[in-house]
């Protein structure tokens, strides 16, 4: 199966707040759309890895994306190292998007930053011919996605391009509070978090609603790239 895009997230829950709502709207246009956790995020205060699994498998049903697979890989220790570039590679040759969305390049949790450089670096040697792969006992071609994009998570990153996501942040906002386990919830017991504070909910919304200000929409997601956009005409801008 090729698929259109494929998010990459250090922990369950990365994607759906970084891009939930640009997924949606390009499943609502017909893209083929996967995701790729690297970890369960068992290190969170909040919850298990267990809860974890289940809340991403309910989140990948709301967004209704083609496939959700996790590496397994250890949270709080990410280590852009070849063992954990082929396991991420296999997938990208198994599945050849064409986009691939990466955690923010700089973030408060440092397995963001560490992630999203690993998956980058994952997508470059992907491309190469001489790295040899195998995976579910099929020899494979190398693959290249054409365009590898960071979305933005906690810190307020400067964005290089934004997407109108006006009619879907209804989504997102399903999606993302399908973690029960780690969102604000007057009736939890549960330690306190960065994000399970009433003024980081509102931040999902008030961040998107100022990004969809700014280019005259309602909403908006932002992204960070690795290298210059081009357009063929000025007329391509919107």
């Amino acid at each position: 199966m090729k698929i259109d895009i494929l998010a990459i997230g250090a922990h369950p829950d990365d994607i759906e707040l970084g891009c939930a709502a640009t997924l949606a709207k390009e499943i609502n246009n017909g893209k083929k759309v996967g995701i790729l956790d690297l970890t369960r995020g068992e290190l969170g205060t909040r919850g298990t890895a267990e809860i974890r699994d289940q809340e991403a498998a309910n989140a990948a049903k709301i967004l209704g994306v083609a496939f959700r697979h996790n590496l397994g890989f250890s949270d709080g220790f990410l280590v852009n190292n070849p063992a954990s570039q082929l396991e991420i590679i296999k997938i990208l040759r198994k599945y050849r998007p064409d986009v691939v969305l990466c955690n923010a390049i700089d973030d408060r949790h440092i397995d963001h930053g560490k992630g999203s450089k690993l998956a980058s670096d994952a997508c470059f040697l992907s491309g190469l011919q001489k790295i040899e792969t195998i995976y579910e006992g099929n020899n494979q071609k190398s693959w290249r996605p054409k365009f590898v994009y960071h979305y933005i998570q906690w810190k307020n990153i400067e964005p290089d391009f934004v997407v109108d996501v006006t009619g879907f942040m209804d989504k997102k906002l399903e999606a993302v509070f399908a973690y029960e386990s780690q969102f604000h919830k007057k009736e939890a017991n549960e330690p306190a978090t960065p994000i399970s504070s009433t003024n980081f909910r509102d931040s999902i919304t008030y961040r998107a609603q100022d990004l969809g200000r700014l280019i005259g929409t309602e909403y908006a997601e932002g992204f960070t790239v690795e290298r210059y956009l081009a357009v063929k005409s000025l007329f391509d801008l919107i």
